[in-house]
This record gives structure tokens, C-alpha cells and sequence, in this order.
């Protein structure tokens, strides 16, 4: 048994949604609960103050959650790293819906973990 990271980039976005605070909030709660995630600080974001691009983090029990969002090329890019394995989450239909992307791409790679002889978990 190993972990599981998702690398999500949504293209086509709306650019003002891109720039919304509170929207790219929204998604990491969502996230938190629906994926049951253990946060261990309060999410961190910076604002770019030309674009209005937004860099996010949150350190989890289970490992992290990022994403850069690039208002001025209507794309974000989201990355979910978990520890131990957790249910599909639809990133998709989320992001279409609270962003309104045109494109979505997932890439999903389980992390297995081996022990100290080499033997995977």
C-alpha cells in the first residue's frame, strides 16, 4: 500500500476566477473534506499583485496540497499528494463548474513505498 498524487492543470479558465481568493479557498475545503485530509496549518496564499495570480499551499498530516493559478493565461495548476490512498475525487467536474476550464488534465501515479530490503508496500 503506498500513497497517491494528483497533478491536475485546468486550461480555459475564467481569469477572473483565477484571481478569487476566496474561490481557490473554497476548492482546498472542498478537498479537505470530501478526500477526509488533516491540515496541520492554515492554507498559505500570496496574491500577485499584477496578474492577480495566486500561489497556495497547505502542509497536510497526509503530505500537501499546491496550486498556482495564472489569470493571465486562463490556466491553474493543482497538485494533491497523499500519503496513503484515498477515493477519486471528480477534479474535473469541479473545476469546469467553479472555474469554468475548458480543458482538464489528471494525471494520477500512485507512490509506493518499499522497506529498508526493497520490498514494496
Amino acid at each position: 500500500m503506498g500513497g497517491i498524487e494528483w497533478l491536475i492543470e485546468a486550461h480555459g479558465c475564467d481569469r477572473a476566477a483565477l484571481a478569487d481568493l476566496g474561490k481557490l479557498q473554497s476548492l482546498f475545503t472542498r478537498l479537505v473534506a470530501e478526500l477526509d485530509l488533516h491540515p496541520i496549518n492554515e492554507t498559505a496564499l500570496h496574491q500577485f499583485p499584477v496578474t492577480g495570480g495566486i500561489t497556495a499551499m497547505q502542509m497536510l498530516a497526509e503530505s500537501h496540497l499546491t496550486c498556482h493559478t495564472f489569470p493571465e493565461y486562463g490556466s491553474l495548476c493543482l497538485n494533491v499528494f497523499c500519503c496513503r490512498p484515498r477515493p477519486e475525487w471528480n477534479f474535473e467536474g469541479y473545476l469546469r463548474s467553479a472555474f469554468a476550464a475548458h480543458t482538464v488534465w489528471l494525471r494520477r501515479l500512485d507512490r509506493p513505498y518499499q522497506d529498508g530490503e526493497g520490498h514494496t508496500k
